[in-house]
């Protein structure tokens, strides 16, 4: 390299005077650069006759050359010319051979009639069968019984302990249902068919949660094997993390790559079930990329005997992530893409960063982010803006999408990594806490949860329940002690045990995905952080194709008329942006259901009273009809729309936001309310009025492999508590949209305390209860029912007993799947100063809050048939509740409020309404709790179903509009109605399924 140092020790400067003079040739650089690439000369030649002389073998007859030219270009001068004409002509060779010799051999093979295999169509090599599993479960109060799960065979047997044989055996097809207990989290309700008839269902108590679910996952894969389904509706996803420290892997990553250690783990029945997609994400990764992943697809071919296809590999420096999937969804995946930023030194180094991959699954789009954010316990404005910047400069998913913020781009997004965000605790009070495994009071000054409690960073992401100790630093070699002192040249720094190591998610509303494990391994002792794993349980859709005579699969027959055609219409839409600019906007509409986007006229109404906030409404002259490319209800359950509210004249986005289709479907129109995001930040509000009209002879539709199982709060002896006056149906006047879980209180962003002059939280009240001083954000994160975190696997109560916490279960709505059960909580000992005035409710006077108190009066629609506020068109109002001046602060606890209503106002229920419907439409619900379908009691009241008398006369027909779109739902209510009578369930309003 002494020629170089030359170039750049004397000669730099001749070419900088020459330049200064005008001349262009850098005569010198040249001059270096031909002497340094000389001897590649003889090493392209030789390659290059090689693949030459290969290449007329395969090449039919053509011209020769001129000699001539070929001798004096092999005899003039080397230089930079020459050397990059030979590379582009190897360049050329390499990229062209490989499919002249196939040509040539597929030619060869045709007209000799040559029988060879083909690799193509090989039959994928058989899986492992799975054994036989047998469960040690309670029925009833003390008897235990032995339950045998063959998943091959496809049943579930039946022993009473003591006994030889089975005393029943259930084939798979018979199960009906799968009742997950919340309130005792190990026991489960099996629902199935006997005879034509009659089901039968029958309770088991398993001596842990972690046993009960396992017996779940093997009903569940035992359901998907035995399916007839082509293309899957179910598959589950494993995440793994790991900052591997510079140093090489040890030879076994079986603990990893099979989710045990510790934390949430999984059970030794199911844990080496192979997962659909593996997504491995490392940093400080020292290996090569090929040989990292060739390690990878070794292990879990050890592991699963299955060998793993590759789907994509992106690396920036050490940061790494690789995708994984059976080979059996390798033809699955498409749109494949990838991406990577640097967050280094001035955004130009790559040892901070992040890899992105996204792809599609089917109809199922899927986004994977692996970062490495800035390190350092006081560098926590840095790592937000880490996160920021990769949000924004990552360039996955639809090019189309590419104006929406990259979190509302796809069905499923899944962010882990090395995050780097620390506990703001001294390191003593650290040690002695993961010592007593007091996790809750480390979760509390957790950095990520705290500025994720301000909006800073994963606004609206998810979270497991961190049930295992922090991941950093620990000495190498162990896992016995954490090293927190490190010892660097500008001094010794300190690095308390932190989870730097996280896994968080964010989905479409309405979308299937269950988090199963959350930890880390305890036998991975390489590298100073312990590997994190989580896998998941999601729901994803296929490319639907329509039964014959309805479309030809790329859109409606011509000539259909609108009846037969779905549509969705648009009553109004009401936006607040937080924005200084007073410009007109319109709404841009983007689905995969819609041929082209669509967007809408401008803005009909603006209002800008609040300073920094822009209020703006359309009425349904200003929206546009849209018209789904196919009409069928199967296909438009699965779909969701993109909005974005953009200016007129700049097209700048304000913010966008995903409504799901499926509860807007129906001849009523709804209302949905939610949030407005731009580039990780929120930035608004949007709620509104509308409606998906589908046709009646497109209404047919199936029921998923994951609707099957559903979740149940509370045991059948609990139902007697039931409060003496029900709900009204709740969707023309509920306080949240479908489209977002069911809180309190969600807007907490400062910017919009909104209100000048005012203070943004109230004096405390003394008499509050001590019940009211949970915190503020647990109570904001639970939805309507009381949550609090499950405790670690290790202190589970034996056989049933109830734990001291209670889980939620869905919420209100037609939700698929239960709440993430680690949205975003701090536990109960993380009481933060602001949290005791927020006990009463959130204080803040907010922009949604504002737009309900401007618009509550104005939202008449005659073609509804009913007023936001209660009221009848055409009658009397009925005062629902009581309103309030948007200037007026929120209620404080009332020491009068008694029962359940003080307890539904503690816990941020919205309070029950008085109501005239008496015992028999508690009686519906309560029975349908008891049947575990309380998700439909609303759309049943919605249309009629609320008495009793009648509702033993209910048809297939009517359960389906009113929402009860699973077959297996709609056959269970009616079986159960066919054994009672009308005046037995009048005599018994609470009975049991098996009764």
């Amino acid at each position: 390299m002494g020629f170089m140092a030359e170039y750049l020790t004397h000669h730099l400067q001749l070419d900088l005077e020459a330049l200064r003079n005008g001349n262009l040739q850098l005569r010198h650089l040249s001059t270096a650069l031909v002497t340094a690439c000389r001897g590649l000369h003889s090493e392209i030649d030789f390659a290059l006759a090689g693949l030459e002389t290969l290449a007329k073998v395969f090449d039919p007859p053509a011209p020769p050359r001129s000699p001539t030219r070929e001798q004096d270009l092999l005899t003039s001068d080397p230089d930079l010319e020459l050397l990059l004409s030979k590379i582009s002509t190897v360049n050329n060779l390499l990229s062209s051979l490989e499919k002249k010799v196939l040509r040539s051999l597929q030619e060869t093979v045709s007209k000799h009639n040559l029988a060879l295999p083909s690799v193509a169509t090989a039959p994928l090599p058989p899986t492992k069968p799975m054994a036989v599993q047998n469960f040690e479960v309670k029925v009833g109060k003390s008897q235990r019984a032995a339950v045998m799960v063959d998943v091959e065979s496809g049943t579930v047997a039946i022993t009473k302990k003591g006994s030889g044989t089975p005393e029943e055996t259930i084939p798979q097809d018979k199960i009906l249902q799968l009742i997950k207990y919340q309130s005792v989290q190990s026991k489960v309700r099996l629902v199935y068919d006997r005879d034509q008839n009659k089901s039968l269902s029958r309770d088991f108590i398993f001596p842990n949660a972690r046993k009960r679910e396992a017996f779940c996952q093997l009903l569940q894969l035992m359901k998907i094997q035995h399916s007839n389904l082509d293309e899957p509706d179910l598959i589950s996803v494993y995440i793994g993390t790991w900052n591997m420290g510079s140093t090489p892997p040890p030879r076994s990553l079986a603990s990893w790559l099979t989710s045990r250690g510790l934390g949430r783990t999984q059970d030794e029945t199911t844990a080496c079930i192979p997962h659909d997609i593996y997504v491995i994400g490392t940093q400080e990764n020292s290996l090569g990329d090929r040989e990292w992943v060739e390690f990878l697809r070794a292990s879990l071919k050890t592991l699963m005997s299955i060998d793993y296809r590759v789907v994509a590999l992106q690396c920036l420096w050490s940061i790494k992530i690789v995708v994984l999937v059976k080979p059996e969804h390798e033809r699955r995946i498409s749109h494949v893409n990838t991406s990577s930023v640097k967050t280094g030194i001035a955004n130009t180094l790559g040892n901070k960063g992040a890899v992105g991959v996204s792809f599609l699954f089917n109809g199922t789009s899927f986004g994977f982010v692996n970062c490495h954010l800035a390190s350092g316990s006081e560098k926590i404005h840095r790592r937000n803006q880490n996160y920021s910047d990769i949000l924004r400069s990552l360039v996955l998913g639809d090019k189309r999408l590419s104006a929406f913020d990259l979190t509302l781009r796809f069905t499923h997004l899944f962010w882990f990594g090395d995050l780097n965000y620390r506990l703001n605790m001294d390191v003593q009070d650290i040690l002695a806490h993961v010592t007593k495994r007091e996790f809750e009071a480390l979760l509390a000054v957790d950095q990520l949860n705290l500025e994720r409690e301000k909006n800073k960073v994963f606004l609206r992401f998810n979270e497991g329940d961190i049930s295992f100790p922090p991941t950093y630093r620990y000495e190498r070699g162990s896992r016995d002690n954490y090293i927190w002192q490190k010892f660097k040249t500008t001094g010794m720094r300190i690095n308390v045990p932190s989870w730097c190591d996280r896994i968080l998610w964010k989905s479409h509303p309405e979308t299937h995905i269950v988090c199963n494990s959350y930890g880390c391994t305890d036998d991975i002792v390489t590298s100073d952080h312990s590997p994190v794993f989580a896998t998941f349980e999601v729901g994803v859709t296929s490319q639907f194709v329509p039964k014959k005579g309805k479309g030809d699969g790329k859109g409606e027959a011509p000539g259909s008329s609108p009846e037969s055609l779905a549509c969705i219409e648009w009553e109004s839409i009401e936006v607040i942006v937080k924005t200084a600019s007073r410009s007109k906007c319109y709404i841009e509409f983007h689905s995969y259901c819609l041929e082209e986007p669509q967007r809408s006229g401008e803005n009909t109404s603006q209002s800008c009273d609040i300073p920094g906030f822009l209020k703006l409404s359309w009425s349904a002259k200003h929206l546009p009809m849209l018209h789904p490319i196919l009409s069928d209800l199967e296909y438009l359950g699965d779909q969701h729309l993109l909005l974005s509210i953009k200016g007129t004249e700049s097209c700048e986005s304000y913010g966008e936001c995903c409504i799901a289709m499926r509860s807007m479907i129906g001849s009523m129109a709804q209302q949905f309310e939610t949030f407005l995001f731009h580039r990780g930040e929120e930035t608004g509000s949007m709620r509104g009025w509308m409606k998906v009209r589908v046709p009646k002879d497109r209404r047919s539709t199936r029921e998923r492999l994951y609707e099957w199982i559903s979740f149940k709060e509370e045991d059948a002896e609990a139902v007697a508590d039931v409060p003496t006056c029900s709900k009204l149906p709740g969707h023309r006047v509920r306080s949240r949209p479908h489209s977002i879980p069911d809180t309190a209180s969600s807007y907490t962003n400062p910017a919009y305390f909104i209100f000048e002059g005012l203070p943004n939280t109230w004096a405390l009240a003394p008499d509050i209860p001590e019940a009211l001083h949970r915190p503020f954000n647990e109570r904001q994160r639970e939805g309507p029912r009381r949550r609090s975190p499950a405790p670690p696997p290790m202190e589970e109560e034996p056989w049933g007993g109830r734990p001291c916490s209670v889980v939620g279960g869905p919420g209100h709505g037609r939700q698929l799947s239960p709440l993430p059960v680690g949205r975003q909580k701090r536990p109960k000992s993380a009481v933060l100063e602001r949290d005791l005035l927020a006990a009463v409710g959130d204080c803040s006077l907010t922009a949604l809050h504002m737009a309900r108190c401007l618009s509550e009066l104005d939202r008449v629609s005659p073609e509804r048939g009913s007023r936001l506020d209660g009221s009848v068109a055409g009658g009397p109002k009925v005062q629902l509740r009581q309103t309030r001046s948007a200037l007026e602060p929120p209620p404080r606890g009332c020491p009068e409020m008694s029962g359940p209503t003080r307890d539904a106002q503690r816990h941020g229920h919205a309070t029950e309404w008085p109501c005239d419907r008496g015992d028999r439409s508690r009686s519906i619900g309560a029975w349908l709790s008891h049947l575990g379908l309380e998700q439909y009691k609303e759309g049943l009241y919605e249309n009629g179903w609320d008495d009793l008398e009648f509702f033993r006369d209910i048809t297939e027909q009517d359960l389906l509009e009113a929402g009860v779109l699973s077959p297996t739902h709609r056959k269970l209510i009616q079986a159960k109605l066919r054994e009672s009578s009308t005046e037995s369930l009048q005599q018994r309003p609470y009975l049991k399924p098996n009764a």
